[in-house]
């Protein structure tokens, strides 16, 4: 008997498991997240996946083969063994041959499983520019509310709604500010502090509702959070000022480009300085220390 076959070795603790495991999660954060992280995700996972099997082979003596002793003239090794080609248990082949083939059809099963649930969070996220009708549609100086659709193929469950400013022109180009209506606390539909609307205009999908006195400001209805005529916070649990959205004006049409957030504006009209942020979530930071919170915003 062979005391080192009797009594294999047994391998220590090994950190490649938790390599590969932090690479699993980091793949399917990314899937969330940012397409950067899956591929580091992916890459971290193979690395530590192949350390993680070559440790686990070796300590099988899969990748070391047992030294064969010299043959005696009569076939026979020095203590009378007939000398043979070293063997493997059929234990280890088995366990490995499932272990590997269980891996394969839970990767057959999951993954489609998988790109299902996450994929269509990621196709068809940029809706386009929305045309908002001709510019002469919106006086100058005055606030119209605008409704339209970000996906009229989907009907009204996509119907938004942004107050929109014709602020002249500003070195010789259309200035307008158009501002959410989604409060920066938790996404409620703020109303303008004026009277009842009294004009309505329609272009397409689009409708455009007249006020018949400048609003005060902009308050919302179910935490009272107020803003001013700006969007900047006055008082209330909101965390920064509305959102507001990009524009550009094509062959005199007034074109709604992707939304961005707003940490506070100062001045006026055209001439209003906004700090500007990538698109946040309500009642997310997007300055100050508590910024630090929200590192990373997912796809809208």
């Amino acid at each position: 008997m062979e005391p080192h076959r009797e009594h294999p070795h047994v391998q220590g603790p090994s950190l490649w498991p938790v390599g590969f495991a932090v690479g699993i999660v980091a793949l399917l954060v990314g899937l969330v997240v940012n397409w950067a992280i899956v591929a580091a995700g992916a890459f971290i996972a193979v690395c530590f996946g192949f350390l993680w099997v070559r440790d686990v082979a070796r300590g099988r003596g899969l990748t070391e083969a047992t030294p064969v002793e010299p043959e005696r003239r009569d076939g026979r090794g020095p203590a009378g063994r007939i000398a043979s080609e070293p063997t493997y248990k059929r234990s280890t082949f088995l366990e490995l041959s499932t272990l590997g083939l269980g891996g394969v059809i839970g990767g057959l099963v999951t993954l489609p499983a998988l790109g299902f649930m996450t994929l269509p969070a990621f196709l068809k996220q940029k809706s386009g520019a929305r045309d908002l009708g001709p510019i002469t549609d919106y006086p100058e100086g005055e606030f119209v509310v605008a409704t339209f659709m970000t996906r009229p193929e989907e009907g009204e469950v996509s119907r938004r709604t942004a107050f929109v400013r014709n602020n002249g022109a500003l070195d010789g180009k259309p200035s307008f500010t158009i501002i959410s209506n989604h409060c920066a606390h938790l996404g409620c539909p703020v109303q303008p502090n004026t009277a009842v609307p009294a004009k309505h205009i329609q272009f397409r999908d689009v409708t455009l509702i007249t006020l018949p006195t400048p609003p005060s400001g902009f308050s919302c209805p179910c935490h009272g959070g107020a803003y001013d005529i700006e969007g900047n916070r006055i008082v209330g649990p909101p965390v920064r000022a509305l959102d507001r959205y990009a524009f550009s004006v094509v062959n005199g049409h007034l074109l709604l480009q992707a939304p961005f957030s707003v940490s506070h504006v100062v001045g006026t009209g055209a001439s209003a300085h906004i700090y500007k942020y990538a698109f946040s979530f309500p009642g997310e930071h997007v300055d100050g220390p508590e910024a630090w919170l929200y590192p990373i915003q997912p796809p809208h």
